[in-house]
C-alpha cells in the first residue's frame, strides 16, 4: 500500500470513530434531559399532593368556606354558579399573588352534589393539571 492510501484509510477510521463518540455524546444527553423532565413532574407532583393534602385537610377541619380560605391563605372567590377557594403558588411553592403564580389550587364545588363534596385539583397556570381528586367535608 502506498502512504497515501494508509493516510486516507487513518482518516477514515478517524472519522468514524468521531461519529461514534459524536453518537453516544448525542443519547447520552438525551438521557439526561429526559432525567431532568422526569425530575421536574417528579417534583410538582410531590409538591402538588403536599398542598392537596394540606387543602384537603382544612376543609374537613372547618365548616364555612371562608375559614377554609384564610386558613390556606388563599383567595375565596362565591359566584352564583360557583364557591371555590383559589390558592396561588410560585414556582418554589411558595403562596404568592395571582399575577405572579405558577401553580393554583382549586377547591370547587361538584355539581349535582351536596355542598359538602368538592373537587380538589392543582394545576400549572397554563392549563396543565398536575393532580385532581374530590373531598367530603368531616360527618358526611
Amino acid at each position: 500500500m502506498t502512504g497515501r492510501s494508509r493516510a486516507s484509510l487513518l482518516l477514515i477510521e478517524k472519522l468514524i470513530v468521531i461519529a461514534v463518540f459524536a453518537l453516544c455524546a448525542a443519547a447520552c444527553a438525551s438521557i439526561f434531559v429526559e432525567s431532568y423532565i422526569t425530575s421536574n413532574e417528579a417534583k410538582d407532583l410531590n409538591y402538588a399532593l403536599i398542598a392537596a393534602k394540606n387543602g384537603a385537610e382544612r376543609f374537613k377541619a372547618y365548616e364555612d368556606p371562608q375559614e377554609v380560605a384564610k386558613s390556606l391563605g388563599g383567595d375565596y372567590w362565591f359566584f352564583t354558579e360557583d364557591d371555590a377557594i383559589v390558592v396561588f403558588y410560585s414556582e418554589n411553592w411558595h403562596r404568592t399573588f395571582e399575577h405572579l403564580a405558577v401553580y393554583v389550587m382549586t377547591l370547587s364545588l361538584i355539581e349535582g352534589e351536596p355542598p359538602y363534596i368538592r373537587k380538589l385539583s392543582v394545576e400549572k397556570t397554563t392549563g396543565e393539571e398536575i393532580l385532581s381528586f374530590t373531598v367530603a367535608a368531616r360527618g358526611s
